[in-house]
């Protein structure tokens, strides 16, 4: 049978809540050697929120900024930025908000699509509510993914939401530069968005309560960011909160676009800023509120908890899956995607009887990321403070990375650091932190490491590349030796 968009059919072996990156990875491993069926029921654009307005717009608007940066570092070479150059780049990248060329890949790869606004209904049973007002009941013969994703959590300042404040959505898709930007939140998104607002001309203002920025991160990463953000003319208000917010002539221009009049935010200290917009960056929901939990005994709201085949525990059998943001292990579009591949795969080795499950555990030791701030920022499994939280015996070791010949020839100025986190027990990395230009290709490496539980004895012999970065990993070696033999002589 061949797929097809709102195909006249009611029973599929697989389902899937929401047709995202990770919702798509799930109905392809799940049907791709198994025979079995699948469905993506999606209210939106297929591809979700990483396609339209997280991963792909964000990084199609810091990537011009990282090349005027890194130009601005090199004797010889200019360059500069067109803000209407850059967002029609990005709208390239997004394909104009049109899902075409995702549902076509999911046709093509024989996953049917059926649009609308899916609830669950009972068990392995759907209701998709559509465009028109219309319902249509689906039902799973096998199982359920949830990946509905999440949403940006507004805090309850005062005047805040009345305010119509930017959310990630409208800074991604920006068609217009406020010329002033008050950012909310201290985390990946508001570091990030500083970042190419301040790169395309917009005077910019952090507010972060927290001491310092990308608190979950190793804190050598964060006060980095931090410094560079300041020298580049950014303000951070760092260890304060917004008490009050008023705009004039709040009003939705649409997303995007400047949301009305000035708008003037008091801080917890009684100073008061004035900007042309508000960007809420502090952190988001599961969108599990409204999909249905209820009917299956599970409650509204909240992260939905999960085995290491990305089941729900608390769901009655094995039938209802849950991945991505909505699990809350790991909200990265890339977790998402290899839970997504973890749950597929299980449910099709559940529907053919097999008694080889695979297990989400080894791939969350990894758990990458890469913040493309400048300087970017790279990791890959556990701080040194979640090591130590772990009961895990910590061993460290860091050094300069602008003591390279690698970074020295990128720019005779750069600034950076690197960290390994080790368990002394096993002789084996647990965590890594890379910060620095040019550093994001550094965190596969580190990932490897991680997950394959290579032990420091064997890293040795794996030769960086010269002169490049990678050479990281022999002065980081280097220097553990150092310190093994510094430590044996006392």
């Amino acid at each position: 049978m061949t797929a097809a968009v709102d195909p006249d059919r009611s029973e599929w072996d697989v389902i899937v809540l929401g047709g995202a990156a990770a919702g798509e990875n799930a109905a392809q491993y799940a049907s791709q050697f198994s025979g079995l069926s699948s469905v993506l029921v999606e209210n939106h654009l297929v591809g979700g929120e990483c396609s339209y307005w997280a991963c792909m717009p964000s990084k199609a608007l810091l990537r011009p900024v990282e090349v005027v940066d890194a130009a601005a570092h090199l004797p010889g070479v200019s360059a500069r930025l067109d803000p209407a150059g850059v967002f029609a780049r990005r709208d390239r990248v997004i394909n104009g908000l049109d899902d075409t060329s995702q549902v076509t890949w999911a046709l093509n790869t024989g996953i049917d699509v059926v649009r609308g606004y899916g609830r669950l209904a009972g068990e392995r049973t759907v209701v998709v509510s559509r465009p028109d007002g219309s319902a249509r009941t689906l039902t799973a013969r096998h199982a359920v993914v949830v990946d509905t994703g999440s949403c940006p959590a507004v805090p309850d300042v005062p005047g805040l939401r009345a305010a119509l404040p930017w959310t990630s959505r409208d800074v991604t898709t920006m068609s217009e530069v406020p010329r002033r930007v008050v950012i909310l939140g201290g985390g990946v998104v508001a570091c990030e968005a500083a970042t190419w607002l301040h790169g395309l001309g917009a005077e910019v203002t952090v507010v972060h309560r927290g001491e310092r920025l990308l608190a979950r991160n190793e804190p050598f990463a964060g006060t980095l960011v931090g410094e560079e953000l300041h020298n580049a003319g950014v303000r951070l208000r760092l260890g304060q909160s917004m008490s009050q917010v008023k705009r004039s002539e709040a009003r939705d221009t649409g997303e995007g676009r400047v949301h009305g009049g000035e708008v003037s935010v008091t801080l917890d200290d009684g100073t008061t800023i004035v900007a042309d917009e508000v960007v809420v960056a502090a952190g988001r929901t599961p969108n599990t509120d409204d999909i249905g939990l209820e009917t299956v005994g599970l409650s509204a709201g909240g992260f939905l908890d999960v085995d290491e085949q990305q089941a729900v525990r608390e769901a009655d059998g094995t039938w209802l899956y849950a991945i991505g943001d909505v699990c809350g292990r790991a909200l990265l579009t890339h977790m998402g995607k290899y839970q997504a591949r973890i749950a597929g795969e299980a449910i099709a080795a559940r529907a053919t009887g097999s008694a080889d499950l695979p297990s989400a555990t080894a791939g969350h030791t990894g758990s990458p990321q890469v913040i493309f701030t400048t300087p970017e920022v790279g990791s890959a499994g556990v701080t040194e403070q979640q090591a130590r939280e772990a009961g895990i015996d910590v061993e460290t070791v860091e050094y300069d990375l602008a003591a390279l010949a690698g970074t020295y020839v990128m720019r005779a100025d750069y600034r950076g650091r690197a960290k390994l986190v080790i368990d002394r027990a096993d002789d084996v990395v647990v965590g890594a932190t890379f910060v620095g230009a040019g550093i994001a290709e550094l965190v596969h490496s580190a990932t490897t490491a991680i997950v394959g539980r290579v032990p420091v004895s064997t890293l040795w012999h794996v030769v960086p590349s010269y002169p490049t970065a990678s050479e990281i990993w022999l002065r980081l070696l280097e220097t553990l030796r150092g310190n093994r033999h510094a430590a044996l002589g006392e």
